[in-house]
């Protein structure tokens, strides 16, 4: 059955789309990061479908789950920025109409881009108007991009736009260069592309001896199977359950301590008890770095360092 995000309908499969959903306006792509580039073509879209002369167009939004490399090349897969749900959530947010997350697989990796668009934006979208980046490839081994794409435009009557890649700061924005500044522990220039912090959302990790509140400063993340930044210590935002802490957190292996094995560790400076179980949401946003991780002579020495990193961030939080 299809869910929903806010007010706005999610299929999981092209029968779940309603008979006669379009006419719509639509946009197909992994959006991982939802980043300023696919921001900039879904506001087209949702601008176009709401224009004086849409005629009750739908706004949509394709992707797909799981992403087509993972699916395709498990092993050399990226790790994404934006887990589905996430992703989705992002997507809602832009002010689309509708979301579709089409199950990748054999059957959708195997269609041709004709059949690709036949079966799915024409026939069960019944879009007359696509929107696409200029990198835009897709159909059987992504055989066909935005040439191809206008060809079948004109053969089953919708129009192709086809937009340029967005640049900040003389940078390109996509999502692999996103991926390459966090892996550098860059959450500065990646939150420039992003158009707001990279976060992740978690929940805390099994263990730790917490059970209905939190009475210490300190949180761990559970493990995450998505993107995180580069080993280092960060400035960063914890949001528990709703409630917003400062905090400065260590994303690596705790190498002073030997064998302590890798983690996401969160010193909150504001800290205040609050509610909290291993169901409890929790969202990581990184806005600063302020060093990478370092082995330490000794405990003391590392505890040294730590008031300095949490002066350091206190400052950051000031200005």
């Amino acid at each position: 059955m299809s869910d929903s995000v806010g007010i706005i309908p999610v299929y999981r499969s092209v029968k779940e789309i309603p008979v006669r959903f379009g006419p719509s306006v639509g946009v197909v792509g992994n959006f991982d990061g939802v980043h300023l580039g696919h921001r900039k073509i879904l506001d087209a879209v949702v601008e176009e479908a709401r224009g004086l002369e849409a005629r009750g167009m739908r706004s949509v939004a394709i992707t797909f789950e799981p992403h087509p490399e993972q699916f395709l090349r498990p092993a050399e897969a990226p790790r994404l920025l934006t887990p589905i749900a996430e992703r989705v959530r992002l997507l809602a947010a832009t002010g689309i109409d509708a979301v579709l997350v089409l199950p990748f697989n054999a059957k959708l990796a195997g269609l041709s881009a004709r059949e690709f668009v036949r079966e799915i934006l024409v026939e069960a979208l019944g879009v007359l108007s696509v929107h696409e980046g200029g990198n835009f490839r897709f159909g059987y081994c992504a055989g066909a991009g935005v040439m191809e794409l206008k060809e079948l435009g004109a053969e089953f009557g919708f129009a192709v736009h086809v937009h340029q890649a967005v640049r900040v700061h003389g940078m390109e924005v996509s999502s692999s260069a996103i991926r390459a500044l966090l892996a550098a522990g860059d959450v500065r220039q990646a939150r420039w592309m992003l158009g707001r912090p990279f976060g992740v959302c978690s929940t805390q990790a099994r263990g730790r001896g917490i059970g209905t509140r939190l009475q210490a400063p300190t949180i761990n993340l559970a493990p995450y199977e998505g993107l995180l930044p580069g080993f280092g210590v960060y400035v960063t935002r914890l949001t528990v359950g709703g409630r917003c802490f400062k905090s400065v957190t260590n994303v690596g292996n705790r190498p002073t301590f030997g064998g302590a094995g890798f983690a996401v560790e969160s010193h909150i400076l504001d800290f205040e008890p609050v509610d909290l179980n291993e169901s409890t949401p929790l969202e990581l946003e990184f806005l600063a770095r302020l060093r990478p991780e370092v082995k330490w002579p000794s405990p003391e020495a590392l505890k040294e360092q730590i008031f300095k990193d949490v002066a350091r961030a206190k400052r950051y939080f000031r200005l």
